[in-house]
């Protein structure tokens, strides 16, 4: 199955490095319907530019507090030089939206 996302210029090219291999996103009804080894179309929002990835596994969590604690910060999209910091989804994802659905770390091989 083929599923389409979009991301940010600096997600989506560190994803096409290969250096981001977790994608972070709620555990909501859409997201409920990705399988291991499901297809997943990037879309780069400010170029249009699309990458398909293939998802090796799923890892589901209570909330991002729980599942940056699994993860290297650069496989979570960080660079060396950045704090790593969960509070950081919050500008994404309401924390009534976290409570009710749970989050996601999307596992991904290319």
């Amino acid at each position: 199955m083929l599923h389409e996302m979009k991301l940010y210029k600096k997600p989506f090219e560190q994803i096409k490095q290969g250096t981001k291999t977790i994608e972070l996103r709620l555990f909501d009804e859409k997201r409920q319907k990705i399988r291991p080894f499901d297809d997943i179309r990037f879309t780069d929002i400010t170029t249009g530019e699309t990458l398909t990835v293939k998802v090796y596994a799923l890892h589901i969590y209570a909330d991002f507090r729980e599942l940056y604690r699994h993860f290297d910060k650069i496989q979570l999209g960080y660079d060396h030089e950045e704090k790593c910091c969960y509070e950081d989804m919050y500008a994404y994802y309401s924390a009534e939206n976290i409570e009710k659905y749970g989050v996601l770390a999307i596992e991904l091989i290319r």
